[in-house]
């Protein structure tokens, strides 16, 4: 019985993935792979609104990419960019992130449509952050840039598209911050992805929640 363990014992190391809990929490890049999307509640002025109005924890989110020596995340802020992950998670609230990838990322993400992807998220790079939340492409947030990165690339679209009616705008905060944004003239038709919308696609997994 010993014989047989010590035959296995490569091929079942070799074969096992590392679970969550065994990821170390502020440096994840052994386990992500590139086209992975990342997800954190964002710490900035606007992220209590966002929340409340989206029912979600989880208000910013961006794209994995990698160089040779370092891990990214893809994201819109001010202005659109790469953020090295380590100082990416320790922005978010408590470092708590979750990251999720497509279910059949092994076969939509070739070679091939993974370049389409980084050249096209190139097409964004140093855009100004769109306070406002609409659907041109002059101004990105974070979600728009994801979904459109993936969609305007490969023909992947992850998340449905909204108007901004269809959230919770009830609530004090949401309302001061469409105030602050758009005065008397809201946008409700205005098309809109948001973070939750893409982090409960049925097209992703997730891979880590730390």
């Amino acid at each position: 019985m010993k014989k047989v363990v010590l035959l296995l014992l490569p091929f079942l190391l070799c074969c096992c993935k590392p679970s969550a809990e065994d990821v170390p929490k502020n440096n994840p890049s052994e386990i992500l792979q590139e086209g992975d999307i990342i997800f954190q509640e964002s710490t900035s002025v606007q992220s209590k609104a966002i929340q409340l109005a989206t029912h979600s924890r989880y208000s910013h989110c961006g794209i994995i990419f990698k160089t040779a020596d370092e891990t990214y995340v893809f994201e819109a802020v001010q202005p659109v960019r790469s953020t090295p992950l380590k100082e990416w998670i320790k922005r978010g609230k408590d470092s708590h992130y979750v990251v999720k990838r497509l279910k059949d990322a092994d076969g939509i993400l070739t070679k091939r449509n993974l370049h389409k992807l980084k050249v096209y998220a190139g097409v964004y790079n140093g855009r100004d952050y769109d306070i406002y939340f609409g659907w041109g492409n002059k101004q990105m947030y974070c979600s728009e840039l994801v979904w459109k990165t993936y969609s305007k690339s490969i023909g992947v679209e992850i998340g449905k598209l909204q108007t901004l009616k269809d959230f919770d705008l009830a609530s004090p905060a949401v309302k001061q911050k469409l105030t602050e944004r758009y005065g008397n003239k809201v946008p409700y038709d205005e098309k809109v992805i948001s973070p939750v919308a893409i982090f409960d696609s049925e097209l992703l997994e997730t891979v880590i929640s730390n």
